[in-house]
């Protein structure tokens, strides 16, 4: 059972701590107060953590903590290769109009996975505009997986919530550190087998319903929201997408959609049982345009035989007048299995200590929240 939660925000990064003795939670430390944090991990191989902060004008700043976030370090923050196609402006640029700006300008981390047991100090980094970064120092030096970035159905990519592509989900095999699955929104679902030398497609059975007919199935227009692994099943996943949910039982290389998932198959948030690939947890939420949940009152769904029946858990969040809209990241689950922590666009926090049948609230009152950890 955890005891730290780590919730990244638009106004800093928040640790939380299971109280003695009444079993509570309650923030404990501060960090980064006032800048946006996008995304965080904590990294139980030796206790490292690691925080994304996105400065806008003074771009993206990557920080690693050794002493579980109680100081911290700046270290390298990855970066794309100069596009050979939009030159430096002259220095001697007397009348001359500079250049179009670069696509390939880090817009901001927006996941961060620990690599396997057997890479000690291997972190992988998804970013957007929709590349995949991994460090094997610890945060020190970053290098472009180039075989992603350089693949030819990239072209295809688009971006959904942002104006370009992202990498937000990054499933490392724990059975074997060669096999990693990124989600893209919007371009599908990718896996490597060697490691991130070569890179083949696996969104075979995902279906859109904002494309022209004919093309609901093409596996690079398709939006996956989130994308989970069972770490003790790892051929089980499970996609939030962007009009559906979606289950694979064969490590991805084929999807099904799951159609009756009280109220709604639209959200944003997914976790997976670490044991179990038939139990997973969903935020459902209004699509498109609105984004308020259902009925404006805040509810988890849960299913536990793999999408065959849902219950919609709701005892102890709000039921009444209520807009949370949780992301992608703002849903987690700890090593056991039994403890999940959510956090809202409105600020507020909550946890179950029993598999979302009850849940306590932390703080109503956090900045908006990106992602939330348990340590």
């Amino acid at each position: 059972m955890s005891n730290r939660i780590y919730a990244a925000t638009r106004k800093g990064l928040f640790t939380i701590d299971k109280k003695t003795g009444n079993g509570g939670w309650g923030i404990t430390r501060t960090a980064f107060l006032g800048d946006p944090v996008s995304a965080v991990l904590a990294d139980n191989r030796d206790n490292s953590v690691y925080a994304a902060l996105n400065l806008g004008h003074f771009g993206v700043k990557f920080h690693r903590s050794n002493d579980n976030g109680e100081t911290w370090e700046e270290t390298a923050s990855p970066t794309y290769p100069k596009d050979p196609d939009k030159p430096e402006l002259p220095s001697n640029s007397e009348g001359d109009a500079p250049p179009a700006p670069s696509p390939n300008i880090m817009k901001q981390i927006w996941t961060l996975e620990k690599g396997g047991n057997d890479q000690p100090g291997a972190i992988w980094a998804g970013t957007n505009p929709g590349g995949l970064f991994r460090s094997d120092d610890r945060g020190s030096s970053w290098q472009l997986n180039e075989a992603l970035w350089n693949i030819p159905e990239r072209a295809k990519w688009f971006g959904g919530g942002y104006d370009s592509p992202g990498i937000h989900s990054i499933c490392v095999d724990p059975k074997d550190s060669k096999k990693v699955s990124v989600g893209v929104s919007i371009g599908g679902v990718w896996t490597t087998t060697d490691g991130g030398q070569t890179w083949v497609s696996r969104a075979k059975g995902m279906r859109n319903a904002y494309m022209p007919p004919g093309q609901e199935y093409d596996e690079n227009s398709q939006d996956p929201h989130r994308v989970v692994q069972c770490p003790g099943q790892p051929e089980g996943f499970w996609a939030q997408h962007h009009n559906g949910i979606f289950r694979s039982i064969d490590g991805a290389k084929s999807w099904q959609e799951i159609t009756d998932v009280p109220p709604s198959v639209f959200g944003f948030a997914t976790v997976v049982h670490p044991r179990d690939p038939e139990t997973a947890w969903f935020v459902p939420a209004i699509k498109d345009e609105h984004r308020y949940p259902v009925d404006a009152r805040v509810v988890v769904s849960r299913t536990r035989d793999g999408g065959k029946t849902f219950d919609v858990l709701r005892d102890g969040l709000p039921q009444e007048h209520a807009y949370d809209l949780v992301y992608r990241h703002g849903m987690d689950i700890d090593s056991e299995g039994n403890q999940l922590v959510v956090g809202s666009t409105t600020g507020s926090l909550w946890v179950s200590d029993n598999q979302g049948d009850n849940w306590q609230t932390v703080s109503s009152n956090l900045p908006p929240v990106y992602a939330v950890r348990f340590a």
